[in-house]
């Protein structure tokens, strides 16, 4: 039996959006009150419910596309490590709202033991997402290559090696480290020192290699004494930040691979008696809510963190409505720029 020339039973987002002449996200932006649409797509939208007396439904729309309309947000880490750093903060905020506005459910998920990685495979499994945003990626983790051999789309926020295979959204990391030893250097720094993420990291491994090049490019000497491992937390840099000045106590900069770690590192500091940036000039990476408030003001390397957030979000909505090969993963690259204050 059919009604004005369709099949009865409820419309679906996609068939209003096909009506519409317009993509299934404008059609959820439209339908939530979302700012962000033309008048003529707005229009367009709303003759196109009228027409097929569409009813916003959830689960209707979700059964019709075969899709649940969530996306997990997977995120390796503890509570205490989530909340301490502004980083994940603003990556959380900038997922959410991009998520927001095209009408999907955002599942935010710690992983922090083999039992929650298992638990958390079988629920990829049962298909109740529709694609996964990963963040904190280490380089031997292989929880991005069991997403996409579920069949599920993925998008990472940084990458595990220079040869990613899957889609990621990162900065640029090494020219954050070559800033920052540029800028010291014009000051007149010359025994710059650095303390690094961890290097099963990536990102933590470019912005070393970026300080080596700034190095080279000042005329200034590599010197392995200068180097100290951290982990991108405080504590870690405090812990950092000892071993360099029992190592080479004739320092005078240090470029720490995160503002967490520098205000670690602005802690040992003070307890060794050193003044910054009199002293010891300190520069970070992220221009977070810690460089801002630290005393004094942290120089930092800024990241667009919330854009990245909503780039990987943008990025996964498109592998969700028409994926890419395998050979033709998206990748994005933004870019990094120095905000100078007091500390340098």
């Amino acid at each position: 039996m059919a009604v004005s020339g369709r099949q009865t039973g409820r419309p679906t987002l996609e068939e209003v959006a096909a009506r519409a002449g317009v993509g299934r996200g404008t059609v959820s932006r439209v339908i939530n009150g979302s700012p962000r649409v033309s008048e003529q797509a707005k229009a367009a939208v709303e003759r196109a419910v009228a027409e097929l007396g569409y009813v916003p439904n959830r689960a209707a729309r979700a059964l019709a596309g075969s899709r649940t309309d969530a996306v997990a947000l997977v995120i390796p880490e503890t509570e205490a490590r989530l909340f301490a750093e502004p980083y994940f903060l603003d990556i959380i905020r900038g997922v959410s709202g991009e998520l927001a506005d095209a009408d999907k459910q955002l599942l935010l998920t710690l992983i922090r033991s083999d039992q929650e990685r298992q638990r958390f495979e079988q629920y990829l499994a049962a298909q109740r997402v529709d694609g996964v945003l990963l963040v904190s990626v280490h380089g031997a983790d292989p929880l991005p290559d069991q997403v996409r051999a579920l069949g599920l789309p993925a998008v990472l926020n940084g990458r595990r090696t220079e040869d990613e295979s899957v889609a990621f959204v990162d900065s640029d990391n090494t020219g954050a480290g070559r800033t920052a030893v540029a800028h010291l250097a014009a000051r007149g720094r010359r025994a710059i020192a650095t303390i690094t993420g961890p290097l099963d990291m990536y990102v933590a491994r470019c912005r070393l290699d970026g300080y080596r090049e700034g190095l080279t490019e000042a005329g200034l000497a590599a010197d392995d004494g200068l180097v100290a491992n951290g982990d991108f937390t405080e504590e870690g840099g405090r812990l950092a930040m000892r071993r360099l000045l029992d190592r080479r106590p004739d320092l005078d900069a240090v470029f720490a691979a995160s503002d967490v770690m520098a205000a670690g590192a602005r802690g040992a500091l003070r307890e060794a008696g050193r003044r910054v940036p009199e002293d010891v000039a300190l520069v970070g990476v992220d221009d977070s809510a810690v460089a801002r408030h630290m005393d004094p003001p942290l120089t930092s390397v800024r990241q667009p963190i919330e854009e990245m957030g909503r780039t990987m979000a943008r990025l996964l909505l498109q592998e969700i409505a028409a994926p890419s090969a395998p050979d033709e993963q998206p990748r994005r690259v933004l870019p990094t720029e120095l905000v100078v204050r007091a500390s340098s």
